[in-house]
């Protein structure tokens, strides 16, 4: 199928052909028919990609301290790497399209296939959707391309709901775009007289056919005096904000002309430097308007299907886009006076050129019908595909999951080795096509199980979110495959344990989790120093982890595994694969918090060595994120960030720096891939990578 990005680096409009999305639990499958280009946020996307570097740098000052932190501690050269990287991503355009229900998820019970749906699916030919994030069209009264205007609408009504606009108040709308136009509609229909500032003529004359008054902005009219004339020297009522500019005007505007205890709400983006002495004599309220309305952006409500009880949230954002609906099927809101242009999808990059032009506001895409959704699962990449390997009866590697790791570090890592590239599989259709594209794998698909069963792959990489990897991992194994798998190997002990017989009972397939760190030449160097003393060793491993917020898919206990589970497991295999013994006992100690991702872990071995990993999550960017130490008969080893490892009290060694971090996350893939083609044996010992795993489940114990 086909799909509308933007290329990051020089902000140019592609349609890619992708793998159609595979169906999910709680969401939908549509079939598009057609969707609306945001002449707001898409056109800022579109700016924001023409910009030069030094450009997207001023407007994002944040990312700047975070480069130069990052630079600061892990190097230059893995920093510009991952600049690279990141503005390498293309984007998915679109959020507001109508279609067909071609499939339905587990746990959908409101929707079936055939209906007809406006959603917030991107401008792709077939869009995966959550449920809650779709409403019904009403019979026939109203058209797709009609109905392909919902969301936009829903983010106009979410604004005025925050507003509360009673019948016979007086509004202003300051800025007269797509989202400000759908905004003076509603605001007639609750009964309001409306004010409308812009600076085209193109948008006043549209508003006004709405039945708003205008204020030109273009011919110097003050927009502060025109709404002190509109209500009589009464102040309005309120304000809705539905510009895009840096400047602060339009906030300090809306303070000047409310009334006491007016209401400000902000749907677009505008400077927010308030002047406090207007908010507080008039006591004025100010909110800024979210989306499309409670649930956006709540995992469980998006994707867990969970939707809240009309009694406590009357208007979710499905609702909203209900409610929209509902007004077109009356006539009482007009979309078809604002669609200013009609484009084929294979013909968006025109389109997106004429979001410059100043009568452009409702820019429609219309989609051919696509024959089905299983043909289009998996697409082959082009004959840009990189050379064949050497042949070999082993290492034809299919790879599950195309996220922002996997893009970042494991792909770049699996590239660099001899194996045979043969398809990248994600839910996603665009991810795994831009992993194919980039990598050169030979095709792509949102049909994971197909690598199950295609016995020409005789190796997987497991890159999925943790929760997954253990019935991934068993799976593969079952099936014949040899499999690396990243960390963790599994959120439960039970999973731990079937892994175990699995593994036993398939001792010509090879199992690797992704533990790199003791693949670092650093690492090396300190386990070779170290094997040269035989007594005891006191190891500390310090982790200047840094926050993550409460609501991320790794705190998630059931998806995540929570961070000691799945990050604090490297370093205790670090520190197991350093003092090459079994541990005999482990304990754990928390700071209290919400989210228990501070911890200290202490180990005893079989020789009697002790070592401790401190996961701390509330230190600073600017102190080094790794430090690994080792103290042992009148010796120390101190590694700072896989970049330098110094030695005190060794006769031999001083000091060893790399140019950059190293923390081998290449050699780790490598050395699976040649232990593949060779027949064995694993780079990690299968007892080593369970020990661990079991290990890090029970530190994780409270």
């Amino acid at each position: 199928m086909k799909q509308v990005f933007q290329d990051l680096k020089d902000g140019a409009t592609r349609v890619e052909e992708v793998p159609a999305p595979a169906s999910r639990p709680g969401h939908l499958l549509v079939r598009t028919n057609s969707s609306v280009i945001s002449a707001g946020t898409e056109r800022m996307l579109v700016e924001f990609g023409r910009a030069n570097v030094l450009t997207k740098a001023r407007q994002h000052p944040e990312r700047v301290r975070h480069v130069l932190d990052k630079m600061a501690t892990d190097g230059i050269r893995p920093t510009i790497d991952a600049v690279k990287a990141k503005l390498s991503e293309p984007v998915a355009l679109g959020y507001t399209a109508a279609g067909e229900v071609i499939d339905v998820g587990k746990g959908v019970r409101s929707f079936k296939v055939g209906d007809r749906v406006a959603t917030n699916g991107p401008h792709a030919e077939i869009v995966s959707v959550p449920a809650n994030l779709c409403a019904g069209i009403p019979g026939d009264h109203v058209a797709f391309e009609q109905a392909a205007f919902t969301p936009l609408a829903a983010v106009a009504l979410q604004g005025l709901r925050l507003a509360e606009p009673t019948i016979g108040e007086r509004f202003v709308v300051t800025g007269l775009g797509l989202i400000g136009q759908l905004a003076v509609q509603l605001l007639r229909v609750q009964g309001c007289q409306v004010l409308g500032i812009d600076h085209r003529k193109e948008r006043l004359q549209l508003a006004e056919r709405f039945g708003a008054a205008p204020v030109d902005l273009s011919a110097g009219e003050d927009p502060v005096a025109a709404a002190e004339a509109f209500t009589g020297g009464a102040g309005v009522d309120g304000v809705i904000i539905a510009a895009t500019t840096s400047s602060n005007d339009p906030i300090r505007q809306a303070a000047e002309m409310c009334r006491k205890r007016g209401r400000i709400v902000l749907v677009g983006v505008v400077g927010l430097e308030l002047e406090r002495q207007q908010f507080y004599e008039k006591e004025l309220r100010f909110q800024v308007s979210c989306s499309y309305g409670p649930g956006r952006y709540d995992p469980d409500y998006e994707g867990g299907g969970q939707d809240y009880p009309q009694g406590f949230v009357r208007w979710t954002a499905g609702r909203n886009f209900e409610a929209v609906l509902g007004l077109m099927a009356q006539g009482r809101l007009d979309v078809a006076s604002l669609t200013t242009s009609h484009h084929e999808l294979a013909d968006a990059a025109t389109a997106y050129k004429e979001l410059s032009e100043p009568s452009a506001i409702g820019v429609l895409l219309r989609y051919p019908r696509v024959s089905g959704v299983t043909e289009s699962r998996t697409v082959t990449t082009s004959s840009t595909s990189r050379p064949m390997p050497i042949q070999r009866a082993n290492g034809v590697v299919g790879v599950i999951g195309a996220g922002n790791y996997a893009q970042r570090v494991l792909l770049p890592a699996l590239a660099k080795t001899d194996a045979r590239l043969a398809v990248v599989a994600s839910r996603g259709g665009s991810d795994a096509a831009r992993a194919a594209k980039r990598f050169r794998f030979e095709r792509a698909t949102t049909d994971i199980d197909s690598l199950f069963d295609d016995e020409s792959i005789d190796t997987l990489i497991v890159a999925t979110r943790h929760d997954t990897h253990a019935a991934l991992t068993v799976r593969g194994l079952e099936a014949g495959k040899h499999v690396f798998v990243e960390k963790p190997l599994a959120l439960a002990l039970q999973d731990v344990d079937q892994i175990r017989r699995v593994v036993a009972d398939h001792p010509n397939r090879i199992l690797c989790v992704g533990f790199n760190r003791r693949f670092s030449p650093l690492t090396a160097t300190m386990k070779r120093l170290l094997s040269m003393v035989s007594q005891p060793k006191t190891l500390i491993a310090t982790v200047n982890a840094g926050r993550v917020p409460d609501d991320h898919w790794t705190q998630d206990l059931d998806i995540g595994g929570g961070r000691i589970v799945g990050e604090a497991c490297h370093f205790i295999d670090l520190l197991r694969h350093l003092a090459n013994n079994p541990v005999q006992h482990v304990h754990s100690s928390y700071l209290d918090t919400s989210t228990n991702d501070t911890a200290s872990i202490q180990m005893t071995f079989e020789d009697g060595s002790i070592a401790t990993v401190h996961y701390v999550a509330t230190g600073s960017r600017r102190f080094p994120k790794e430090r690994v130490e080792a103290f042992v008969q009148g010796r120390v080893l101190q590694l700072d960030n896989f970049r330098a490892l110094r030695g005190f009290g060794w006769p031999d060694f001083k000091r060893e720096k790399l140019r950059s971090q190293e923390k081998g996350h290449a050699s780790c893939l490598s050395a699976f891939i040649q232990a593949v083609q060779a027949g064995g044996p694993p780079p990690i010992p299968v007892d080593e990578l369970l020990e661990v795993s079991a290990l890090t489940l029970h530190a994780a114990q409270r």
